[in-house]
């Protein structure tokens, strides 16, 4: 299988891995290519063969001199597994990144991924932004996501591990329709690849030339640690551009209904995470922090017409700066 890997040019590279068909194989095409990199795994103990997937990375690591980053966690009986079990993964990724330097996270989605989160999105009612959210390369604060099978299918990747003779792992609960994923996977999303994966993989590129051309300027007028202000185009679908780009950023996808909620009511904040405020002149992001501020501060982000759901953050982290942009 040959891949081109010239968009990884860092040297502290971290694989998310999962002894699974994808993460195996791209951990072997990594080796081949002779690019550095370690790996971390989570095991969510909801399977006894988990173990023997931890014990498998364990000795791939050690076989191949690399570091090895291992989270166990316990997952029981909680509704929407799938999402709480990607917030700990990646919040586990995100800290090994600050804690030790990494420049690139790689991960082993493929072009089934995509035809995946694609259908899903579709049928929840999304725009181009959502329906295209799985790019190569995403581009987050400190490090970047690197997605480099997204153009090779899961069949592709085990036959490549096959022909080695390499070892790997079938996940059973891929099977379980429970999981809203493995229903479009089953009843849908493998079916059409099967029998259309080049006119996809044409579509796929042919909608992100167009994303790229119909794309806005996404620079802030103001940022400082995790504010951002940008200027309000005064147009709601241009807007609302804005406030997607810089939340897929922090790893939050809108809804529709949330979409629709911050145009409507223009102060609001997402997931508990993030809060949003539309005025006359800027947009403002940033995380949502509550804590109690003095009275002068208040006063002054009274006047400066900074939104109240925005304040704690500023306050906390002490930028003062903003005031001098809005002033």
């Amino acid at each position: 299988m040959n891949l081109n890997f010239k968009k990884i040019d860092t040297k502290r590279n971290l694989l998310a891995f999962s002894a699974g068909v994808d993460s195996t194989a791209l951990f072997f095409l990594l080796l081949e290519k002779k690019i550095p990199f370690d790996i971390a795994i989570v095991n969510y103990n909801q399977r006894e063969q988990s173990k023997a997937e931890v014990e498998y990375a364990k000795e791939l690591a050690n076989r191949y001199e690399k570091k090895i980053y291992i989270k166990d966690v316990k997952l029981n009986n909680i509704s929407n597994f799938e999402k709480k079990a990607r917030d700990i993964r990646y919040d586990f990724f995100e800290q090994l990144i600050k804690e030790n330097n990494y420049e690139t996270l790689i991960t082993a989605h493929q072009l089934n991924d995509k035809l995946e989160w694609f259908l899903m999105q579709l049928s929840r009612g999304a725009g181009l932004l959502e329906l295209i959210a799985f790019d190569k390369i995403t581009q987050k604060d400190s490090y970047k996501i690197y997605r480099p099978l997204l153009d090779i299918t899961k069949i592709q990747l085990q036959e490549y591990l096959d022909k080695k003779n390499i070892q790997y792992f079938i996940d059973i609960t891929n099977f379980d329709e429970k999981y809203k994923r493995n229903y479009f996977r089953k009843n849908f999303s493998n079916k059409f690849l099967d029998e259309f994966q080049e006119g996809i993989k044409r579509s796929f590129e042919y909608l992100k030339n167009d994303i790229e051309s119909l794309s806005i300027k996404e620079i802030p007028v103001y940022k400082e640690k995790d504010l951002e202000v940008f200027e309000n185009l005064n147009d709601n679908n241009l807007n609302i551009r804005l406030v997607d780009l810089s939340l897929k950023k922090r790893g939050i996808l809108l809804s529709k209904a949330q979409r629709d909620e911050i145009l409507k009511q223009k102060k609001l904040v997402i997931s508990h995470k993030i809060s949003i405020s539309i005025t006359p002149k800027y947009i403002f992001i940033s995380p949502y922090e509550l804590c109690t501020m003095d009275k002068n501060f208040k006063e002054k982000c009274r006047l400066a017409k900074i939104p109240k759901n925005i304040r704690a953050y500023i306050f906390k982290e002490n930028i003062l700066e903003v005031f001098e942009l809005i002033i």
